[in-house]
């Protein structure tokens, strides 16, 4: 089976065609700007990438009712449309790009593929929020967590690189990119993870605040700033933008190697919340085998690495300072002697989504 990917995310759409051995049989990604996807700019990608037998879309969000990978019917799109309130931004998107495929290519099985579904073996100790109780029967106040897709790609991967089953596993994966989380997985299965009831909880991002203290949150809205002002500071202007200027965290670095005071500070936050997520998530593994950094920033960036790893010796994690230095690709850069393996993980949420697809559709 031949699988067209489609994966939106805030700015762009990504597809990316995967031949029955997962072979790459050609890419294309197209600029979008707006609440819809332009059928001008899509009919050539589309064209290019002729001869596909279903399509994978990755959707941000599955609620409660969606625990694993679907195939699209009127009342899936239904389902998934009442769900663009928990995440306003990408599931609109993401099932606006569904609309224009699926109007361009109708004769195609569709597939949603969630990020939040591989959070759902996340037991209740780990996804209930000490809220009012009336508030929780009314509403769905849970931990949902994100980056799913990329996680459970790496929960395979990770078990290839060492040679080890997945059962014997406890692995934390840290998604490092724009956007972060980190993921403990025991025998392959999500426990617990740092993205909460939205993508804005956890580690710091580049334009997303993490987790704060709700209380000062309140003092904020109560009559200082409006909440949409608020809402679009956590999203848009927190994180390392808030803190360094810069979302890119290939600037932030050169800056802070230049003596700039305020990126300087920035890695420093950064890699404290980094340590202590990736600290909580072998607590919740009762310990860790292997850490692996996956994502924009955790593949390419060695100081993020080093910085994260550089307090961690304690849990029996330590990298190798030239192997950390000359990674290409998937690596294994654990130091001599550590009692902990450190991976990089090439991010293949395609590969992942492509696997979903057929499982649901063979």
């Amino acid at each position: 089976m031949r699988v067209l990917v489609v994966n939106a995310g805030s700015s762009s759409l990504k597809l990316s065609l995967l031949g029955p051995a997962d072979e790459a049989l050609g890419d294309r990604e197209l600029t979008v700007t707006g609440p819809e996807v332009d059928q001008a700019l899509l009919a050539p990608a589309l064209d290019a990438l002729r001869g596909a037998d279903a399509v994978g879309h990755r959707i941000v969000h599955g609620g409660e009712r969606f625990s694993a990978a679907v195939r699209i019917d009127p009342t899936v799109e239904s389902d998934l449309r009442q769900l663009i309130e928990l995440a306003p931004l990408h599931q609109a998107r993401s099932l606006a790009a569904f609309d224009a495929v699926s109007s361009a290519l109708p004769d195609l099985p569709g597939v949603a593929c969630f990020d939040t579904a591989f959070h759902r073996t996340i037991p209740p100790e780990a996804t209930t929020y000490a809220l009012p109780a009336a508030w929780r029967e009314r509403w769905p106040l849970r931990r949902f967590g994100f980056h799913g897709l990329s996680h459970a790609y790496v929960a395979r991967r990770a078990g290839e690189l060492i040679g080890a089953k997945r059962g014997d596993l406890r692995l934390v994966s840290a998604h490092l990119g724009a956007g972060a989380s980190l993921c403990a997985i025991s025998a392959g299965r999500s426990v617990d993870t740092t993205m909460g009831f939205t993508p804005l909880e956890g580690l710091v991002m580049a334009t997303r605040s993490g987790s704060l203290d709700p209380g000062m949150l309140l003092w904020l809205a109560d009559g200082r700033l409006p909440v949409s002002v608020l809402a679009n500071g956590l999203e848009h202007e927190a994180g390392l933008l808030g803190l360094a200027g810069s979302a890119d965290m290939r600037e932030v670095l050169a800056s802070a190697a230049s003596g700039e005071r305020r990126a300087a500070l920035a890695l420093d936050v950064y890699a404290h919340r980094l340590r202590g997520g990736i600290a909580a998530m072998a607590a919740a593994l009762g310990g860790i085998d292997v850490l692996a950094f996956t994502g924009g920033v955790g593949e390419n960036a060695p100081a993020v690495r080093e910085l994260a790893v550089g307090g961690l010796a304690f849990l029996g994690i330590r990298l190798d300072e030239a192997r950390n230095r000359a990674v290409t690709g998937d690596a294994d850069v654990t130091a001599d002697g550590a009692s902990a393996r450190v991976l990089v993980v090439e991010a293949r949420e395609d590969l992942e989504i492509a696997r979903q697809t057929r499982a649901v559709l063979v």
